[in-house]
């Protein structure tokens, strides 16, 4: 279910069934009653020129995933309202690239969806998808998906009278090459000389180019770390200019959703060491106005140095997810006696309160009824479908503390 908000407020709700088995005649998407109203991420047609216009949210959300952010849905073929083309114009949308299904229903639609953009001064373009396919299957198919969906908006068709207007000729091409020319699937790597990529089939995608590009607004690549570290054990150590870094507790960072990790910063004779969550903004701001005070450096400096401390905690903390997720070696083999000391165990009358003494012995005392539960869970990870723990406690009563432990 994904909800369309403008202004707060939600004002659409698409539902998509997902599920292959469904009774006959159970429609796969669902829409609030009444007429559909809102836009989708209307924020990102302040200050942007180009749309690029879905059929489906799905559709919309495929080419957000792959960084084109500028990008919108109708709510179906029919699904173009009002709403939205009021919001074109008072942005001064000045193209709008029609990314629906490549099927029979979405032709017809976008010719005509054309003509209406023409009436209101909105240059158009009908991004074209191999025959059958819509944005999500194209870009499951084709990988990756930023750069296999960038090759369809630069070949996008237009839909207007006559020459494309105001756009630049590219420069693998001479200023003679006719305004469309058809092109085959292209396998391989691209080079210039080469059309570009259109899909990795053996059929012809039926695929016309002009002789002009449009842009391809995709987010730019993430920054990345570019500092050494020297690694030894738990501690990580990165040298900026005169500031030395440790950096300690990242192996316990199993998740992308947190980094929290304790940094000592140290320079000549100043020092400042604390623990907290690279990832909170407010944790940060307060570790480097403290750092630069204890070591005697500008703020900017340490904000700088933290951003590069990030960048390769965030690197490392992938590298150690890669790590866990790879499939272990095969199962150690037991012989007899260890068989039958674990049977043992297993059958022993005791067997609960042995592993109640347990978790004493660890140093987890009380709530014994939960540390059965925890320990089902634990061991559970073996069956094909593991138990799952849902915490549920008053505020402040350790629920962070024991998911870390």
């Amino acid at each position: 279910m994904i909800p369309v908000i403008n202004d707060g407020r939600v004002l659409e709700i698409y539902g998509r069934k997902v599920r292959d088995d469904l009774r006959k005649g159970t429609p796969r998407h669902l829409y609030l009653p009444g007429p559909h109203q809102g836009v989708f991420n209307v924020e990102a047609f302040a200050g942007a020129k180009e749309i690029i216009l879905c059929e489906s949210l799905l559709d919309a959300l495929t080419f957000w995933s792959a960084g084109y952010r500028n990008v919108t849905c109708s709510y179906g073929v029919e699904g173009f309202t009002k709403q939205h083309l009021q919001a074109f114009t008072d942005h001064s949308i000045e193209r709008v690239l029609i990314a629906y299904d490549r099927d029979a229903a979405g032709e017809t639609a976008a010719g005509q969806l054309s003509k209406t953009l023409l009436e209101a001064g909105i240059d158009s373009y009908r991004i074209h998808f191999p025959k059958g396919m819509d944005a999500n299957a194209y870009a499951l198919q084709v990988q990756p998906a930023s750069k296999s969906l960038g090759v369809t908006i630069r070949s996008a068709i237009w839909l207007g009278k006559g020459r494309a207007p105001g756009k630049p000729t590219t420069t693998a091409e001479s200023a003679t090459t006719p305004p469309a020319t058809r092109v085959k699937t292209v396998t391989g790597p691209v080079t210039e000389s080469a059309p570009p990529l259109v899909a990795e089939r053996g059929d012809e995608c039926d695929i016309a180019r002009t002789d002009t590009q449009l842009p391809a607004t995709v987010i730019p690549a993430a920054p990345q770390a570019d500092v050494a570290a020297d690694i030894k054990d738990e501690d990580i150590v990165i040298g900026l200019g005169d500031r030395r870094y440790r950096i300690r507790g990242l192996s316990q960072n199993l998740g992308v959703n947190q980094l929290k990790v304790n940094i000592l910063a140290s320079r000549e004779n100043g020092l400042h060491v604390d623990t907290f969550d690279l990832y909170a903004a407010k944790a940060r701001a307060g570790f480097i106005r403290q750092a630069a005070v204890e070591l005697a450096v500008k703020e900017d400096v340490i904000k700088r140095d933290l951003g590069k401390v990030l960048l390769k905690c965030e690197a490392l903390q992938e590298e150690q997810i890669r790590k866990a997720l790879q499939p272990r070696a095969a199962s150690v083999p037991v012989d007899e006696a260890g068989k039958a000391d674990a049977l043992s165990l297993l059958k022993a009358p005791d067997l609960l309160q042995r592993i109640l003494d347990d978790f004493s012995r660890c140093g987890v005392v009380g709530e014994e009824t939960n540390k059965l539960v925890a320990y089902l869970a634990a061991t559970s990870r073996k069956l094909d479908k593991p138990l799952a723990v849902m915490v549920q406690s008053s505020s402040a009563a350790g629920k962070s503390s024991l998911m870390e432990a």
